[in-house]
């Protein structure tokens, strides 16, 4: 069963760091596309970054320049360094894979490309 597996939100200060880790599990091949999104409530998840196996990346503008997304040399392991977190940053975090393609600038942000989910890990980022 392919399942990911979010870890280490959080709370912090903003201006402060955290790094969120997502591991693939189940997959046999590592994902070709995985990815960050984020929701708070009452509003539509909104992607953050994602990362193509070989490490083309993408961002969404409001990340660009404070978050960086990752993998570990398994492929298996994604992560988002997130620094120079804002209170508008809160929300709870998601990881999400695709293994049908990679992602593109035009794809990257649609949570309907993305089959295979997390269950999220709650970031808190306060004044």
């Amino acid at each position: 069963q392919k399942v990911l597996v979010e870890s280490w939100g959080g709370s912090v200060e903003a201006g402060g760091s955290l790094r969120l880790s997502c591991r693939a599990n189940g997959f046999y091949w590592a994902p070709d596309c995985m990815a960050w999104f984020r929701q708070v409530p009452g509003k539509e998840r909104e992607a953050v970054a994602a990362h193509n196996t070989f490490s083309t990346t993408y961002y969404s503008v409001p990340v660009e320049g404070r978050f960086t997304i990752s993998r570990d040399r398994s492929e298996f392991v994604l992560y988002l360094q997130m620094m120079g977190l804002k209170i508008e940053d809160t929300a709870m975090y998601f990881c999400a894979a695709r293994t049908d393609r990679y992602c593109y600038s035009d794809t990257f942000a649609k949570a309907e490309e993305f089959p295979y989910w997390g269950q999220g890990t709650q970031v808190n980022v306060s004044s």
